[in-house]
């Protein structure tokens, strides 16, 4: 009530383990039978649910296994840690398979990629000595490889995660085709077509394009034996997973991606270019010289974005 003094809290004094023992407890219990006060004391002052053996979170922790297969139920609950590592581990297998899918189709579209030869080519450009010629077909294959890139870097205006791979296979699809061309054409101004029929020679600019220098034909075991080892393949892997990686900034969205899409892939066309006339300079064959060559075997299903030329517009 109002005014009174609140009452005194009542201290109880902690007993002493030899009061602890000679207390008798409602009911007649009592310290269990042939344990010593001692026990009754300590096991009075241990977190409730701690038995015989155990001494409390600690010990409750130490006793669960670290491996979840390890656990008595037999159930798998893997933690945070376990959690990444299985994603990564997926990531991984998920690249990898989009690096082989891309490899197999450019595998595939290797011998449908159109061809002109030497004379088509001096038909087309008259007047136009080896290097001019040569710097014709490298400005329009530059010129399309950047309408590639532009053109996935418009279509990721809108940033859709799951359509990024698709856009990123069928980017490097396309500019390969167009770079095995490029390769196949150089060959033919520089007098060093390979021999062989057409997978052949589709087989030795796919080591062309994945190697980046030009075609020995003077040792066609050097193209030959990689294709029939796997050599070849994983090459073009390696060569995927480059460019996979470097065209990554293409897709950053809202058209600045198609405009780093154009600048890096007429860039990585130049390089390569560069890269395959200077090692066809070395064992080039003037025209003069040239025996007559029968005209090209075309394939008889061409890719369709390939059949016009695009040097015509340069």
């Amino acid at each position: 009530m109002a005014g009174e003094t609140p009452s005194k809290k009542r201290r109880f004094r902690r007993q002493k383990p030899s009061e602890a023992s000679n207390e008798t407890y409602p009911g007649g219990t009592g310290p269990e039978e042939g344990s010593t006060p001692s026990d009754a004391y300590s096991s009075a002052l241990l977190p409730y649910g701690a038995g015989e053996g155990e001494r409390g979170t600690s010990a409750s922790l130490e006793a669960l296994p670290r491996d979840p297969a390890d656990r008595p139920d037999g159930s798998a609950r893997p933690g945070r840690l376990a959690s990444m590592r299985h994603g990564v581990r997926r990531t991984g297998e998920s690249a990898k398979a989009a690096v082989g899918y891309v490899a197999d189709r450019i595998i595939e579209n290797a011998p449908r990629v159109p061809v002109r030869d030497l004379a088509t080519l001096r038909a087309q450009f008259p007047g136009l000595s080896t290097e001019q010629l040569a710097d014709k077909l490298v400005a329009g294959a530059s010129n399309a490889t950047a309408t590639v890139g532009a053109g996935v870097g418009a279509a990721a205006m809108l940033p859709v995660p799951p359509a990024m791979p698709a856009e990123l296979a069928a980017e490097i699809t396309g500019v390969a085709a167009i770079e095995l061309k490029l390769i196949a054409e150089l060959h033919e101004v520089y007098g060093l077509r390979p021999p062989g029929n057409l997978k052949e020679r589709s087989t030795a600019y796919l080591a062309a394009w994945s190697d980046e220098r030009g075609v020995d034909v003077t040792k066609p075991s050097t193209y030959k034996n990689a294709a029939v080892s796997g050599g070849l393949k994983r090459e073009l892997r390696q060569q995927i997973m480059k460019r996979m990686i470097r065209n990554l900034p293409n897709l950053i969205p809202f058209m600045v991606g198609a405009a780093v899409g154009a600048v890096m892939n007429r860039r990585d066309t130049r390089h390569l270019a560069d890269r395959v006339r200077k090692d066809l300079r070395t064992r080039q064959v003037p025209w003069d010289a040239l025996p007559s060559l029968p005209p090209l075997e075309q394939p008889a299903q061409p890719l369709a974005h390939l059949d016009k030329p695009h040097e015509l517009e340069g």
